[in-house]
This record gives C-alpha cells, structure tokens and sequence, in this order.
C-alpha cells in the first residue's frame, strides 16, 4: 500500500492537472464564440451564393468554364488537409487524418495515381510527412485563430492555376464540418472541378420542386460564370477552415471538461486511498500501544 506522503502528493499534482485543464477549458470556450459567430456569420452568404451560381450554371451550360469540365484522365490528386497545430482536443485530429487516409487508401489500388497535399495545421503536416506524401505547402497557425479570407482566396487562386496546368486532376479538402457542440464531422469535399448541384433524383413532375430565382444578369450569364466560379472555390475553402476551426474550440473544450471531470474522480479516489492508509497507520500504531502496555503488566 502506497504511503501517506505518496497518496498526498499524487492527490496534490492532480489537483494542479484541474487547473490546468480547467483554464484551457475556459480558453477554448472564449474562442469558441467568436468562431462560432464568425462561422455561421459566413453561411448564409455561402447558400446565396450557391444558389445564384446555380441559377447561373443552368443558364449559361456546362461547357462555359474549364473549372467544370473534368480532366479526361484522372492521375493526380490533390487534398487540402485541414487540422489543428495543437493537441489536447480528443479524437478531433485523428478523425480528419483518418478520413484522408482512407481517401488515399481507396484509391491506392490504381498504382498509377499520384497524391499531393496542402497542410493546414501541423498535426496533418506530419502525418504528412511521416507517410511520405509530397507537401506543396503548408500553413500553420491558421487554424484556431482570426482567419481571414485573404486566406482562402490566395490558396485557392494556386489551386486553380494548379487544376488548369494540368498540375492536378482533382481537388478535395478535408475538413471537420461542425455541427453542434458535442459532434464534428470529418468530411471530405470535391473543390476541383467544381461539381454540380445536387438534385434529388426521385423527384417527379407532379411534386413542387423549389423556386430558384432567375436573375437578371449584366453582362451575360456566361461572362459572369467566369468570375463567380473561381469565387465560388475561395468562398468554400474559406468556409472549411471557419468550420474547422469552430469544431477544434469546441472539442478541446468538450475534452478538458471530460478531464476535469475525471481529475474529480481520481482525487475522489486518492482521498479514499488516502484515508485508508491513514486508518491503517493509526491502527498499527494503537496495535503497538496495547501491545507494549500488556508486554508492561507481565
């Protein structure tokens, strides 16, 4: 059985561990605001935008711009891999490391595909560099902080340089979609080519399928299509870091409060311990007062 001094130290540093993970707790909780407001801030633009782009597309055809038109053969494949600089926060770095490794492990079969990476964070950039996966660049201290759209706007323009050269044939990002403080989901998404609108396909004549707004459009359809597009591919890699880092305030500080809680727990358990040795103590000791008062009285 440990001794008393023993029990009291361990009782001590856990109790330090608390405060730790509690101020970290409330950090992550002071950040989570404004990412948050930041984050949902962002959405609506990003939904009106996609509906107009829509609109447009419809208008003006597929053939309108090359982001649209897939490479003929498909070889080099590019991923934006969004993570944290920082640990503590659970599983949430390991869930998006884990989505782009699956990514990479499907298309392993095909040996004549090629594999690049843009890293946000430093978790997803030595992950990276551990499985040897060529880094174009990568950006830390990004995630977790103020992030501006500038950002976005200047990977973005590289990747669709790259995608037009003929550099890659596809553009994914990986990012951790958030959708409430206890669940962020890793998702992986097609940037380039830009893909088409979702539609359900169950849908028949008779049902009523949503208005889309026809917009008047100065200069033409086409024209605009061009400017939009490339806009469209900043304003969603923009949006995955905005949810990236929302879902990286909010696990960390679902996970300091699981470790605060189990700090609770462990000084629960080591007061107990503690006062089991001391019982033990107090009553060997007694043991040996009685014993060495009847070794007196023979």
């Amino acid at each position: 059985m440990a001794t008393l001094k023993e029990v009291k130290t361990k009782i001590g540093a856990v109790k330090k561990t608390k405060q730790i993970t509690k101020a970290m707790n409330m950090v992550a909780a002071s950040r989570l605001r404004g990412a948050q407001n930041n984050m949902e801030g962002f959405r609506p633009y990003a939904e009106k935008f996609a509906e107009i782009l829509g609109g447009l597309s419809d208008r003006a055809g597929e053939e309108t711009s090359p982001l649209l038109l897939p490479h003929e053969e498909v070889i080099k494949k590019h991923i934006i891999l969004c993570t944290s600089d920082r640990g503590l926060c659970g599983g949430f770095n390991a869930h998006l490391i884990s989505k782009a490794g699956s990514f990479i492990k499907e298309a392993g079969d095909d040996e004549d595909i090629e594999f690049s990476v843009t890293n946000f964070g430093k978790k997803g950039r030595d992950w990276s560099r551990k499985n040897e996966i060529p880094i174009i660049s990568e950006h830390l201290g990004v995630i977790g902080t103020v992030i501006k759209f500038n950002m976005a706007s200047t990977v973005g323009k590289g990747l669709i340089d790259g995608f037009l050269n003929g550099e890659y044939d596809e553009v994914y990002v990986v990012y951790s979609e958030f959708i409430s403080m206890g669940r962020q989901v890793a998702t992986i998404k097609q940037l380039l080519p830009i893909p088409p609108l979702e539609t359900d396909e169950d849908e028949t004549e008779d049902q009523d399928k949503p208005y889309l707004a026809e917009h008047i459009c100065e200069p033409s359809p086409d024209e605009l299509l061009g400017e939009l597009l490339p806009m469209s591919v900043y304003a969603q890699l923009y949006r995955a870091l905005l949810e990236t880092s929302t879902s990286e305030h909010a696990a960390r500080m679902m996970a300091m409060d699981n470790a605060s809680k189990a700090c609770d727990d462990m000084v629960e358990n080591l007061t107990l311990a503690y006062n089991k040795a001391r019982q033990a103590t107090i009553t060997a000791e007694l043991m040996d007062i009685v014993g060495g008062a009847e070794a007196l009285k023979g």
